[in-house]
């Protein structure tokens, strides 16, 4: 069966520090790697609004010599009822690789099992593993976490999440931080904090990567020394309209100039975002901010992934992971 990349620990930490040291060089040289010529096709679904994700897979399929497919869900058969499984099977048997932006997980794991050809999660609502790619990426490039080889180093780094920790970037953080090794810190109120689940998955690849976790709701505690400190929006897609979202809950957890001198490090967020709200415009806007990088480097990241996943068939996804508990 084929590599998919469906949540963050579907990569081991050596794999990890693979696809991103080729991020790294697609960076630096962004024609290196050519594994979609002909062209072939790469499939790529939209369920939710996007503008990062779309244009950097779109963009990163070209410029790896394939022929990008974007598709609005809703507007093909799988908006009129067609089974995931039947939609896959098409897919499959025209394109190399599909990528998918939709809701449930349960959604894209349903159309990995019917699927022959790598599937990537371009975000569900509980993760967001492309987007850690990125991030990690950014970390490595801005702090110094590269070995002289160009490896990323990001092991024993800190990196500090606030906000609303039930999310998908907060579960994500959680799996991709702790296979990079680092410690991952994720401050949320009482009542937004993630799934257990997700903790303790974190918390046993931590155990063996020499990371480690903490889930606090006392943004100075989470902050203090931090290599990057990261936020999102308050309000995810779909949750608009939502109880407990208001500023109320969440004005706490707002990035300020105060959190990032207690700090020190560099601010991350993944986009669109809301100054005045989990982020002050002095911040986003500052000397410490490298959001625009971060966005640039979906494009790379995206690009070393998909270039690994074709290189790998034939391998079950995430064997080195599957031991651990996925309630």
């Amino acid at each position: 069966m084929p590599r998919h990349f469906l949540r963050d620990d579907d990569l081991s930490p050596a794999e990890q520090k693979e696809v991103l040291a080729l991020a790294l060089r697609l960076a630096e040289d962004r024609f290196a790697e050519r594994p979609l010529e002909g062209p072939r096709t790469v499939a790529i679904l939209f369920d939710k609004s996007s503008t990062r994700t779309r244009v950097s897979f779109a963009t990163g399929v070209a410029e790896l010599g394939g022929s990008p497919l974007v598709m609005e869900a809703g507007s093909s058969q799988l908006g009129r009822g067609e089974s995931i499984a039947d939609t896959t099977k098409v897919l499959t048997r025209m394109a190399s690789a599909i990528v998918w932006r939709t809701f449930g997980q349960d959604r894209i794991e349903e159309m990995a099992e019917h699927a022959s050809v790598p599937v990537v999660n371009a975000l569900t609502d509980q993760f967001h593993p492309c987007q850690i790619l990125a991030d990690l990426q950014t970390i490595a490039q801005h702090t110094g976490g590269l070995t002289p080889g160009d490896r990323p180093a990001l092991a024993g780094r800190s990196l500090a999440y606030l906000g609303d920790g039930a999310n998908n970037m907060a579960h994500s953080y959680l799996l991709g931080g702790a296979t990079a090794g680092m410690d991952v810190r994720i401050a949320a109120p009482v009542g937004h904090r993630p799934e257990p689940s997700i903790v303790h998955a974190a918390e046993a690849i931590a155990e063996r990567t020499g990371g480690s976790v903490l889930i606090t709701d006392d943004p100075a505690t989470a902050v203090r020394g931090a290599t990057a400190v990261i936020t999102d929006t308050w309000v995810s897609m779909g949750q608009e309209g939502e109880s407990g979202r208001g500023e109320e809950t969440f004005h706490r957890f707002q990035v300020t100039e105060e959190l990032m001198e207690l700090s020190g490090g560099i601010f991350l967020h993944c986009l669109p975002a809301y100054r005045g709200k989990e982020v002050a415009a002095a911040v986003i806007d500052g000397a410490r901010s490298v959001v625009w990088d971060e966005a640039e480097n979906r494009l790379h990241a995206q690009k070393a992934l998909l270039t690994w996943l074709l290189r790998h068939p034939d391998e079950a996804t995430a064997a080195h992971a599957r031991p651990l508990d996925r309630r």
